[in-house]
């Protein structure tokens, strides 16, 4: 059972166990294994082994509140999601699409430095920010200053006014760290497909905003020397942007930016379980193109199974191009509701099928 999430309805642990459970009515002798999955979004830190760390911190709004991230200290690794300290759920209510930032963010990573990390895998997925991961820098002890060298105000709204950085405070132990960033989007910062454009709406942007937004960050990108067209680099707003000139200020590689999904599935050995097994359980929201562009449920179909193995996608819903883009003999099964029940019921039909197949071929 490898399942994302179902966004706004169960978690991947959630639905991995309640298909799981479907499937244990069906064929209550069957060897089941969770596996949990996260594609770069929301939960990707919560996937990798480690102890979990929580500190105060603030929201995308600069309100007061806890996160928690994931830290391995044999691997001197930490496993940061934006999402846990700039997420957009804790500002659905009242959404900050010009003035929020991701200071909350590089407050974990500054803490992360302190114990030892030398390396933070960041999560990109579901932040409620767009200010190119400026809160960031300024976590770390950067100031963005305007011509007049005056702090510009935070958020995405503003960048339009940087002029110059000053480093007199950074924290450079925490800056000189590798950074790996996850993402399951291919954005660029800039353009019709951007950060601003595409994912401004998302996090309350009206049509003035998101104008706004991409000419700030393009702006930004032109004072820090960085390249809006980068694949990827749209992701939470446009956060590798910032990090990558920290990057290249303390005379470090770039931060590698990589579909997360695939990175998740080797954490946690996938390739040799989905080798082995007679069938496979992935699953997700809604199954459409976007799921083979770098998520779960694409990551899972790629995987090489056992001869006369079978692969199967719980999901809300599936549009037919999906469908056709599975693998041969792939089984889709939609749960046609959000209850908890009904995803069970979903799990308890794909192992009914899947018996069915099982007793022809066998």
């Amino acid at each position: 059972m490898a399942p994302d999430s179902f966004k706004g309805t169960f978690d991947a642990d959630a639905a991995a166990e309640l298909i799981g459970a479907g499937v244990r009515e069906v064929l209550p002798d069957a060897e089941i294994t969770l596996a949990p999955m996260a594609d770069g979004g929301e939960g990707t830190a919560a996937r990798f082994t480690g102890e979990t760390v929580t500190l105060p911190t603030t929201d995308a709004a600069g309100r007061l509140t806890e996160a928690a991230y994931v830290y391995d200290a044999a691997a001197a690794t930490a496993y940061i999601d934006v999402a846990a300290a700039s997420g957009l759920p804790a500002v659905a209510d009242r959404p900050v699409p010009l003035t929020g930032d991701t200071y909350g963010t590089g407050v974990l990573i500054a803490d992360a430095r302190t114990r030892g990390a030398q390396r933070v895998v960041l999560a990109l997925g579901g932040s409620g920010t767009v200010d190119g991961g400026s809160g960031i820098l300024v976590a770390l002890g950067a100031r963005l200053l305007d011509r007049r060298g005056l702090p510009v105000p935070k958020g995405g709204g503003w960048l339009s006014a940087v002029e110059s950085v000053d480093t007199a405070r950074l924290n450079t132990d925490a800056g000189a760290m590798e950074f790996v960033l996850l993402t399951d989007v291919t954005a660029p910062v800039t353009g019709p497909e951007g950060a601003a454009r595409v994912f401004g709406p998302q996090k309350g942007a009206a049509a003035d905003d998101v104008e706004l937004l991409d000419e700030s960050l393009a702006h930004l990108c032109k004072v820090l020397e960085f390249d809006p067209t980068t694949p990827g680099a749209g992701a939470a707003g446009g956060v590798p942007v910032c990090l990558t000139w920290l990057a290249r200020l303390l005379g470090n590689p770039d931060p590698r930016i990589l579909p997360g999904a695939p990175v998740v599935a080797a954490s946690l050995g996938l390739e040799d379980a989905v080798a082995s097994a007679d069938l496979v359980i992935t699953g997700e929201g809604s199954l459409d193109a976007q799921s083979f562009t770098g998520k779960v449920v694409g990551t899972l179909a790629g995987l090489e199974r056992a001869e006369g193995a079978h692969l199967a996608v719980v999901c809300g819903r599936a549009d037919a191009a999906a469908r056709g883009a599975l693998p041969a003999g792939s089984l889709v099964e939609e749960t046609g509701s959000k209850d908890a029940d009904a995803l069970r019921a979903a799990g308890a039909r794909v192992a009914e099928a899947y018996r069915k197949i099982s007793t022809v071929q066998g």
